[in-house]
């Protein structure tokens, strides 16, 4: 038989008086059935003889006499339970299962603990009494848990107030004028709580799950980098170490024949003088000879051979030197050399370094609520410049009011971002990035130190950064901004050239950072083109 089957059964064979299975079961006139022993004892101790289901009331005490029907069909459904009971291994309890606190010898496993009770039942043990009176859970162990340590009765109430299980005791005594809720209640929306956590958690997995591949792309993305960098530091230093030697090589072979030159023109000089040396030694070895001789005859014959008077022809060498050769120049040559190879070999660098930092290109737009009322904007929000007419403009917390500055509408505080901007005709300018917190109400110092990182032109043709004065070949006349946030980078590149300008490095950014902008004064329209947020690669205006 069926679980669901026997306890609709049991049901059926319940005296509605004990709440138990009948017991010598009569059925009354109106045709409800009670245990005999339960309705005499009601009609004994009542006024009147009521039927306890409908109250129909009899004027006489009915003559009751055992239903030997549905006597031997609660004798029938008694043995069945119990051999069923008895019979089945499922209910035996096993390891890790709630036994039956009623059983003796072989523990079955409990259906229901009691909360009342604070003992466990099997099926068998879990009477009808139980069922309608008593409050029943699902098995667990340890129900001295269930019970309050301070009053020894049942938790029955939630303190939401400080959120603990109480007892109806600890609400009037320990937790008076607190918040109260019944356990089910708080039990239902805890677990709703947690029904809800457990069905987001797969999705904060997921997510987690998604920032691990970014990071693992992120890393691949770095290796990448740092391969290409690897690779193309060896390949320019390669060739520069090439050059080097080359150009050592070089220098070397141009000392040693320099130098091999001069001795060989030393060598030259002194092998004639020394044969002119030997045959003035024999010519006076032959004059002195003559000059003994006491033979008058021999004498002057041999002088006239000798010609005294117009000796063999000598050069004259007070004008003949051989200086050392000079090697001053050599060197400062070589290295001249070098740094034009060294200047080329960067140039190449920054190009190929401009084109991977211009993929990083933002949409920049100046904001005309920060915008100085002396500057005008152009329609487009990409155009700025200087005019001597102040306009009647609100003055909000953004906008700069004395210096001739606008910030850009976009902030960045992540990643990395690059916009370039047309300078062309300009004698002065400011151009770079500004954290949100700078002061606009006054005179401004660009520096880091008050949230400024930017270059700027000055006199025409003096570029400076931090109040340094920075050696550029040629004058821009467009210039790129490129920041990396985690980095702590901001650079300016000449666009056109290419070439770094100057580089902040080692920033520590905490705030969003906003394009900064200011084309100063027109100074009489000297100064009155203005500064043009440009496209990467796009035409001059």
């Amino acid at each position: 038989m069926a679980a669901a089957n026997y306890h609709s059964s049991e049901d059926q064979f319940l005296c509605s008086i004990c709440l138990d299975v009948f017991t010598d079961p009569v059925t009354t006139p109106c045709g409800h059935n009670f245990c005999k022993h339960c309705i005499t004892e009601h009609w004994n101790t009542s006024d009147q003889n009521q039927c306890p289901m409908c109250k129909e009331v009899f004027k006489t005490k009915p003559e009751l006499h055992v239903n030997t029907f549905i006597s031997e069909m609660v004798v029938q459904f008694r043995q069945s339970a119990q051999q069923k009971a008895s019979s089945s291994e499922q209910q035996v309890a096993k390891p890790g299962e709630v036994p039956c606190d009623v059983c003796t010898g072989t523990k079955l496993k409990a259906l229901k603990s009691c909360l009342v009770c604070l003992a466990s039942y099997c099926e068998t043990h879990l009477t009808a009494s139980l069922r309608k009176k008593h409050q029943l859970i699902d098995p667990v162990e340890n129900l001295e848990g269930m019970l309050c340590t301070k009053h020894d009765k049942p938790l029955k109430l939630f303190c939401k107030t400080d959120q603990t299980c109480v007892c109806m005791l600890c609400s009037v005594l320990d937790h008076k004028m607190h918040k109260f809720v019944p356990l089910k209640e708080e039990y239902e929306g805890k677990k709703a709580e947690l029904e809800k956590t457990e069905a987001e958690i797969p999705q904060m997995i997921q997510k987690r799950r998604l920032k691990i591949q970014e990071i693992k792309h992120s890393v691949n993305l770095s290796e990448e980098d740092a391969d290409r960098e690897k690779a193309e530091g060896v390949q320019v230093f390669t060739a520069l170490k090439e050059s080097v030697e080359r150009r050592l090589n070089e220098l070397i072979k141009t000392i040693e024949e320099k130098q091999k030159t001069t001795k060989k023109q030393a060598e030259d000089v002194i092998r004639e003088l020394e044969q002119e040396i030997s045959d003035l030694m024999k010519r006076s070895t032959e004059v002195k000879q003559l000059s003994l001789s006491e033979d008058h005859i021999h004498l002057l014959q041999s002088f006239q051979s000798l010609n005294i008077h117009h000796p063999s022809p000598t050069k004259d060498w007070t004008k003949v030197s051989v200086p050392p050769a000079s090697y001053d120049r050599n060197v400062v040559k070589a290295l001249v050399q070098m740094e034009e190879t060294l200047s080329e070999e960067m140039k190449k660098l920054v190009e190929a370094e401009l084109k991977r930092i211009q993929k990083y290109e933002v949409d920049v737009t100046l904001d005309p609520d920060t915008a100085n009322p002396q500057l005008i904007l152009s329609d487009d929000l990409k155009q700025v410049h200087h005019c001597n007419a102040r306009k009647n403009l609100p003055d909000n917390p953004e906008r700069f009011s004395f210096c001739n500055c606008v910030l850009a509408e976009q902030s960045f505080s992540s990643g990395r971002f690059y916009f370039e901007v047309q300078v062309k005709g300009k004698t002065e300018w400011d151009l770079g990035v500004a954290r949100e917190s700078i002061n606009r109400k006054g005179d401004i110092t660009l520096s880091p130190q008050n949230g400024y990182w930017a270059i700027w032109l000055t006199n025409g043709n003096e570029y400076k950064a931090l109040d340094v004065i920075l050696p550029l070949k040629s004058q821009p006349q467009k210039v790129g901004v490129f920041v990396d946030y985690e980095e702590g980078l901001v650079s300016f590149y000449d666009v056109e050239v290419p070439a770094l300008i100057y580089s902040f490095t080692g920033c520590s950014f905490t705030e969003k950072l906003f394009p900064y902008f200011s084309p100063e004064y027109n100074d009489g329209g000297e100064n009155a083109a203005p500064l043009i947020i440009t496209p990467v690669r796009g035409r001059d205006v």
